[in-house]
């Protein structure tokens, strides 16, 4: 991640600035920018969240959005996954998705890329725990291995054949070793 200084600016003044490609994201009053998805990420990030949408989708338990912004108390972040339970989809009157989210996810994913700080990430994690989700999962292509964030008790990570928990209500049942295996596709 760069951070990009200049004046202070307010959450409201930083959403009125044109989106960027990658996506920029304001944390606290700072600017900064996500690096671009690679092979690995770009694999993962598409296949968990088909993996996710397959089970919770057609029985309307949630939704998982990649790429999603999220602005909500100072912040305006951008998960690589953010899911929904489908009562916390703000749909508008005609029963579209908005383009606006000003609120932080019950799940949010993040796959570490090796550019990205770790701390930078798990503080968006914890942010969106303090503020409202139920569930952070830090993904390390590198390490193979899931940090497991939870908003009443302590990180926990995770490898191997050990599966992975997911919000109440979603029946799917993930491993490190299953999501990694998925980069294999050759």
């Amino acid at each position: 991640m760069t951070t990009a200084t200049s004046k202070s600016l307010t959450l409201e003044e930083f959403l009125q600035l044109p989106e960027t490609k990658p996506a920029r994201e304001f944390i606290a009053g700072e600017i900064t920018q996500k690096p671009m998805p690679k092979g690995r990420h770009s694999r993962l990030q598409g296949k968990l969240s088909s993996e996710i949408n397959l089970v919770t989708e057609s029985q309307k338990i949630a939704y998982a959005f990649p790429e999603l912004r999220c602005s909500f108390n100072d912040r305006s972040i951008v998960p690589d996954i953010a899911v929904f339970r489908w009562q916390n989809i703000p749909f508008l009157d005609n029963g579209q998705v908005p383009d606006q989210f000003a609120l932080p996810p019950k799940w949010v994913i993040e796959i570490l890329s090796p550019e990205q700080k770790p701390n930078q990430v798990i503080g968006k994690i914890v942010s969106c725990l303090e503020n409202g989700s139920e569930l952070g999962w830090l993904i390390d292509p590198d390490d193979q291995s899931v940090l497991v964030f939870w908003r009443d008790r302590a990180p926990q990570l995770i490898s191997n054949h050990q599966v992975l928990p997911v919000l109440e209500g979603i029946e799917l049942e993930l491993t490190p070793n299953h999501i990694f295996g998925w980069l294999k596709m050759g």
